[in-house]
């Protein structure tokens, strides 16, 4: 007996996506970190996960990744477009860390916040206001790195006024020789930045869905709003917004590289984000679970290694 064969005639049916397959899903759970990194048919031959021992290490690894594209760039007298999230946070420290170390500035840096909380409308709150995604930008990033960091005039945030004017600045960008690189956690309904797996049905084709650069005032599932109030707001539900402003498929999968961080584990052996690991890696893109589209692009995505498995019930 399990929520498959249970679901028809469910409180819980409304709540799933049409393109869902809860036995597909399960059909793409492995066990361990050897089969994590078993190559599928479908992944882009620069695209790799990489486990990581602890917490520690996964946000010095991010971190570095990040970094090195700042490095790069830098010595290239080259633009670098980056497309952020408030979420995995641990690395800005470690790039902030090295950027000093290396003695490099990030004035060539163009940053894009990949999503704001908002209203249906797609009003944003006083980004001075703690819980803002800009207020968490700018102290747990922008801050850190003092004169080095980047440039005020070049940092922009998903409000429903500038969001739409995204893809001609990146676009600007790239023609310009510059490159962009998108920085993303996996939601648990599979989401990158608050692109939800139900807008699927407003699209009459993966392709057209592929070409979609950003939502204002997007409806969130409830999936998203219980992840963030257990991984960000200590369990108030309450607190978290039913809309958000976000970037789409048609910014972030045009990117040069993706660097993408699972870190979904809790105390006590539990976690939240083995399924939407195990998903990403085996079931093959589609536009009914966003993240399946990451494995087809250049990058890397670390992981905490717990997630890889097995995921099973605790037995005691």
């Amino acid at each position: 007996m399990n929520l498959i064969t249970t679901l028809k005639g469910s409180y819980v049916e409304a709540f799933v996506p049409k393109g869902w397959d809860f036995q597909k899903f399960d059909d793409c759970i492995g066990n361990g970190v050897e089969e994590a990194s078993e190559r599928q048919s479908f992944w882009n031959e620069d695209f790799k996960p990489v486990a990581c021992d602890s917490l520690s290490d996964f946000g010095v690894y991010m971190g570095h990744e990040i970094a090195m594209e700042i490095k790069n760039t830098y010595e290239k007298n080259q633009k670098l477009a980056l497309i952020l999230p408030v979420g995995p946070m641990g690395m800005y420290q470690w790039v902030s860390y090295f950027v000093e170390q290396w003695d490099i500035d990030c004035k060539h840096v163009y940053t894009f916040n990949m999503d704001e909380w908002s209203d249906a409308e797609g009003n944003t709150s006083d980004p001075k206001e703690n819980g803002s995604f800009q207020y968490a930008m700018e102290h747990g990033f922008f801050n850190l790195m003092g004169e080095r960091t980047v440039p005020e005039d070049q940092r922009y945030f998903a409000t429903k006024e500038v969001l739409p004017l995204y893809g001609e600045k990146i676009r600007e960008i790239k023609e310009d020789g510059g490159r962009l690189v998108t920085v993303y956690g996996i939601g648990r309904a599979f989401h990158i930045a608050f692109w939800e797996p139900h807008f699927a049905e407003d699209y009459d084709s993966d392709e057209e869905w592929l070409k979609a650069e950003y939502r204002i005032g997007a409806a969130l599932h409830p999936l998203t709003i219980e992840q963030n109030a257990l991984t960000s707001y200590k369990s108030r539900t309450s607190l978290i917004p039913a809309y958000a402003n976000t970037v789409g498929p048609g910014l972030y999968f045009q990117s040069d590289k993706m660097i993408g961080g699972c870190d979904g584990i809790f105390g006590r052996g539990m976690q939240w984000q083995g399924l939407s690991f195990w998903v990403t890696l085996r079931h093959g893109p589609t536009r009914w679970a966003t993240s399946t589209y990451i494995p087809t692009r250049p990058g890397v995505l670390f992981y905490m290694k717990d997630l890889a498995g097995p995921l099973e019930p605790e037995s005691n």
